[in-house]
């Protein structure tokens, strides 16, 4: 059975040097710092490469991302991985649980997680099932 969870989620970026291999192609990289609210409470830590090239608009980036905390009161971790690109302005995300990752109550979580941002404020929408047997804490 499906879960969808909601809320909001502050963001901290901060550039980290690439790789020797990878200095000179134009690539960033960034450390991500995330603390979410809403249905999802916790934190996150994690790593992103991006690429922004010369047309306005179009960019992408992958990473990966480990969630510590409590999703409607069952408490874990879990890893998101990224993917996702603009192009001219119009974005394709795909964002979603890794397989086995969580831990705890968490524990064979599997999903998709939505990012919306809006004036600055960054938002997500996570749709979610776990194993048969294990239910949300209020349900």
């Amino acid at each position: 059975m499906n879960h969808s969870a909601k809320g909001l989620f502050d963001v901290q970026l901060a550039p980290e040097r690439l790789s020797a291999v990878a200095e000179h192609t134009g690539l960033g990289r960034l450390s991500l710092d995330k603390t979410y609210h809403g249905d999802l409470t916790g934190t996150s830590q994690g790593e992103m490469l991006s690429f922004r090239g010369s047309t306005p608009g179009s960019a992408g980036y992958v990473a990966m991302e480990t969630v510590r905390g409590t999703l409607h009161g069952l408490s874990g971790t879990f890893v998101l991985q990224h993917s996702s690109t603009m192009t001219r302005g119009i974005p394709a995300q795909s964002i979603t649980v890794v397989p086995d990752s969580g831990t705890e109550a968490l524990a064979g979580i599997t999903g998709n997680l939505v990012i919306m941002i809006s004036n600055a404020q960054h938002a997500y929408e996570f749709t979610y099932a776990l194993p048969e047997g294990q239910t949300e804490a209020h349900a």
